[in-house]
């Protein structure tokens, strides 16, 4: 089954709102721990295996309930007391709470249980995955949401009221228009902490109001701070409903006088009714609208709404094992599937003969050109369009096919096509087990999965990139 894990579970007399006591055994992908009340299947945020919680029931379904936790009786011995106030709150992390050489652990079992559950995939190796060499501050971008409606903390409800109509922060999972009003997050550098606070308290003075997810009136949007881990510099961008340039100007002087050189500041505004931090339009409000990051040897010009891995240190880490699957050899034709802004294609680049790569986002493309001129590379060619359709044009069989997908994985049109190519070596780059399971199943009557490595770039989160190696049958 693809979708919501099925449990072949009888339905219970467990009601909504029930208080029930379970022991937790396993972690679901997501991030909830799983137990069960007289065989019935009960999901609880928060938790870790080896607890034992009081619960309340709040939603229950046909073959599980979801609950939270009312008291911890017995906790885990992989329970740790999470450094961040807004942790069990915000949806930025959700283990926190659990020791991190435990949090690897149960990522590589999430990556084993899917290619076993979905795929029907047994007896590949599946390496221990490799840590972040940062567990906090490892993010090079935030996203910041602005609302009308403030989610209080237990602790602010008596003061609830004050600042009720004005957030800056990040969504509560299942809460689509409610926002935590956050002073600082730990995943991201103290400077964007700092730039965070200055944003925060300009934007709530500024007599314009805060955009309403509800009712799409407001003018502050997003904030959105991009950080370069090469050269210590960061990118303010501010997505708002309109162009203002007598309001955001002052801010921008205001960011870049105190924070100098190392602050860029750009306004994207998005006119639409859609939850994206993209704008129809862009203006830089100072510096040069742009940052330059580093991955290897390699550099990168990152725009406001350019694609590039959020853990620049776990992305070298990721590419160089890439490269190690891919078994390059001088005179190899590489083809790079969702190659994006270009960075694995640059990446294997100087092993190789040729790399093509194929994008359907022109403008990652275009940046892809940039990049490869920035860096001296002249055997890389980029195609824009659908891939469906551009892949179909390719008139020779590549040595080496590298696949980095969406999270939503390949289109069935995409993997007929690869099983066609037939290439001699492929390595397919994941951020969903899920999907690369459900992938790597229709392309296992032509390609063999080798091994698999699990790559951590997101600490305190359920998430895992994973590099697997596969050959021609």
């Amino acid at each position: 089954m693809r979708g919501q894990r099925c449990y072949d579970t009888p339905v219970m007399s467990i009601k909504k709102g029930e208080i029930v006591e379970l022991d937790i055994r396993a972690l679901a992908f997501g991030g909830r721990g799983i137990g069960r009340k007289d065989g019935f299947v009960v999901f609880v945020r928060n938790t870790a295996v080896g607890d034992r919680v009081r619960a309340r029931v709040f939603k229950k379904r046909k073959g599980f309930g979801e609950a939270e936790i009312v008291e911890i009786l017995s906790p885990s011995p992989d329970r740790v007391e999470p450094p961040c106030p807004y942790s069990g709150y915000c949806g930025g992390c959700q283990w926190q709470h659990i020791r991190y050489e435990r949090q690897i652990h149960y990522k590589r079992e999430h990556v084993l249980e899917a290619l076993s559950r979905i795929g029907g995939i047994h007896g590949v190796t599946v390496h221990p995955t490799i840590p972040s060499s940062r567990t906090f501050g490892y993010r090079n971008k935030m996203e910041f949401s602005f609302s009308d409606r403030r989610w209080f903390l237990p602790h602010q409800l008596d003061g609830k009221g004050r600042g009720e109509y004005f957030a800056l922060g990040l969504h509560v999972p299942g809460v689509f228009y409610k926002v935590i009003d956050v002073e600082a997050c730990l995943l991201q550098g103290r400077r964007g902490n700092e730039l965070l606070g200055r944003v925060r308290d300009f934007a709530e003075s500024s007599g314009l109001p805060v955009y309403g997810l509800k009712t799409h009136r407001g003018f502050w949007r997003y904030l959105v701070l991009r950080y370069s881990d090469a050269l210590d510099q960061w990118m303010v961008n501010l997505v708002t409903s309109e162009n203002n340039p007598a309001v955001l100007e002052p801010l921008a002087e205001t960011l870049c006088r105190e924070f100098g050189r190392s602050v860029t500041v750009v306004n994207n505004i998005n006119r639409g009714k859609a939850s994206v931090a993209v704008g129809q339009e862009e203006v830089v409000l100072c510096g040069s609208g742009a940052l330059e990051d580093r991955i290897g040897p390699f550099s990168f010009r990152i725009s406001a709404n350019s694609f590039f891995q959020t853990n620049t240190p776990g992305a070298e880490v990721l590419y160089r094992k890439v490269v190690d699957y891919a078994e390059l050899r001088p005179n190899d034709r590489v083809l790079d599937l969702y190659c994006g802004t270009g960075t694995i294609a640059i990446f294997v680049s100087r092993r190789v003969r040729r790399v093509t790569g194929l994008e359907i986002s022109a403008s990652a493309v275009a940046d892809a050109e940039k990049n490869c001129l920035a860096n001296g590379v002249e055997n890389c060619l980029f195609v824009p369009g659908d891939i469906r359709e551009t892949l179909g044009t390719l008139t020779e069989r590549p040595d080496v096919l590298i696949i980095d997908p969406p999270r939503a994985g390949m289109h069935k049109d995409v993997l007929r096509r690869v099983r066609d190519l037939g290439a001699p070596r492929l390595v397919y780059v994941s951020c969903n087990p899920a999907t690369m399971a459900r992938d790597l199943e229709e392309l296992a009557g032509v390609y063999e999965p080798l091994e698999i490595q699990p790559v951590d770039l997101f600490p305190h989160t359920y998430h895992i990139e994973a590099v697997a190696r596969l050959q021609l049958r």
